[in-house]
């Protein structure tokens, strides 16, 4: 072998998932409604005809995988790019090199893109006229919706494709294979994986077959060879080689789960707010971001009707600030289930939307009533005025006069209905014979 031929040590440092990657449609794994036989995109595929698309997914589900079969299967150059490295010099470049393939040779060119929700404006806008013109047939990868993250531009010149989560029983399809191929996989070695260790890990990879891969790879070079001459990698191997099921969420999702977790609050659902607050927060966020929302949701949802949800949802927002992960979640959890079980009124919503109406909209002239002014300035008037004033407390803590500027006189913000503690507003302010 020649000393300086280091491709087979090149291909042996290579993670098991970068080995096995699969080159052809045949042994692409998952994916079944976009790449099935005789769909649109496979059919694009294999007649080397695919236009400018997205694909669009979760991580560890072959999005990259695909764009490389594409690069195999393709009569055109390939320009492979990452969106984070990539500046707009790059991008004009592979511009260039694809105009010049197409005057030159009449080839067309494929321009990858990973990562494209990077791509910043001035990027995408370098990149558009070439799209357009079809100079170069434009693929982008991206773990976030592109509606949402990409420039419209870009994303209305192409066709996206959604790639879903694996199932579990794809991935111990594909730890299966790995184990038997000895060319790129983990064949070399002696191995017995058990059924139960397989399953454990295809399972809390969570859809995500990179860390299948990796974590496979991990039990066996990590375990121990038997008397026998055999890596047995048992369950608790599989444990130890995964840890736990990816949680992680790409920024579209987290803010479906902290909007199911807010409507489950609203809806009095405590399982529900419950399961999403725990999704969100053992996937990676900041628990005082569910919490600050429960505080929110404590006076928006619940409000008068019990006034003690916002005491305790804040008593829980100051707890885990002290005490921090994870009994913190304690608390946490205590304030959520109680803001769902407590009785629903949005009265303080409507009244301080209503209040903050009239305060941008009604032409206040005369001002505040003279007689609530501030009465520690002003002339001998304002201080006559100002003795008009009726101290509440001199009447047994209540009386009756205008506090509204008298554009407003007569308006009515806050309506107690007859839910939880509203009902007890309700009959207080009859025995007042204040008006509702």
């Amino acid at each position: 072998m020649d000393l300086f031929d280091f491709n087979g040590n090149e291909e042996s440092a290579k993670p098991l998932a970068e080995r096995m990657r699969a080159n052809n449609l045949n042994d692409f794994i998952g994916q079944k409604h976009i790449v099935a036989e005789g769909s649109l995109l496979r059919r694009a595929i294999s007649l080397d005809r695919l236009g400018s698309c997205i694909f669009y997914g979760p991580p560890g589900t072959g999005k990259t995988t695909l764009a490389n079969i594409v690069a195999s299967t393709t009569h055109g150059e390939f320009i492979k790019l990452n969106a984070v490295q990539a500046g707009v010099a790059d991008v004009k470049a592979a511009v260039k090199q694809a105009e010049d393939n197409l005057k030159m040779y009449g080839k067309r060119t494929y321009l990858m893109l990973d990562e494209c929700h990077r791509f910043s404006k001035t990027q995408s806008d370098s990149l558009l006229p070439a799209i357009e013109k079809g100079t170069v047939i434009f693929i982008g990868s991206t773990t976030e919706n592109p509606y949402a993250s990409m420039t419209p531009a870009i994303v209305s010149r192409c066709r996206v494709f959604e790639f879903k989560r694996l199932t579990d029983g794809e991935i111990s399809d594909a730890l299966e294979k790995a184990l038997a191929d000895k060319r790129h996989g983990l064949g070399g070695y002696q191995t017995q994986v058990d059924n139960e260790a397989i399953s454990h890990i295809a399972h809390m990879a969570g859809g995500d077959l990179r860390a299948a891969y990796n974590a496979l790879e991990l039990a066996v070079l990590t375990t121990p060879v038997g008397t026998d001459g055999v890596i047995h990698v048992t369950i608790s191997d599989a444990e130890q080689s995964i840890q736990r099921k990816a949680l992680s969420y790409g920024k579209d999702e987290y803010y479906d789960y902290l909007s199911a977790f807010c409507k489950s609050l609203r809806g009095s659902d405590s399982n529900a707010a419950l399961y999403y607050a725990m999704r969100l927060i053992e996937g990676g966020c900041d628990p005082l971001m569910v919490a600050r929302r429960l505080v929110v949701h404590s006076s928006e949802d619940v409000g008068m009707a019990d006034p003690r949800a916002l005491q305790i949802a804040t008593s829980a927002l100051y707890a885990f600030e002290k005490i921090g992960y994870p009994e913190g979640l304690i608390p946490l959890s205590n304030a959520i289930i109680y803001v769902c079980e407590a009785p629903k009124s949005n009265t303080v919503v409507t009244a301080m939307n209503a209040a903050k109406r009239d305060a941008r909209e009604v032409r206040d002239d005369e001002g505040v009533p003279a007689y609530l002014k501030d009465n520690s300035y002003g002339g001998k008037e304002d201080k006559a005025q100002s003795r008009l004033y009726k101290y509440p407390h001199d009447f047994g803590g209540y009386v009756e006069q205008q506090y509204l500027p008298n554009a407003l006189k007569d308006r009515v913000y806050y309506t107690p209905t007859d839910i939880g503690f509203e009902k007890t507003v309700k009959e207080i302010r009859k025995t007042k014979g204040k008006k509702n």
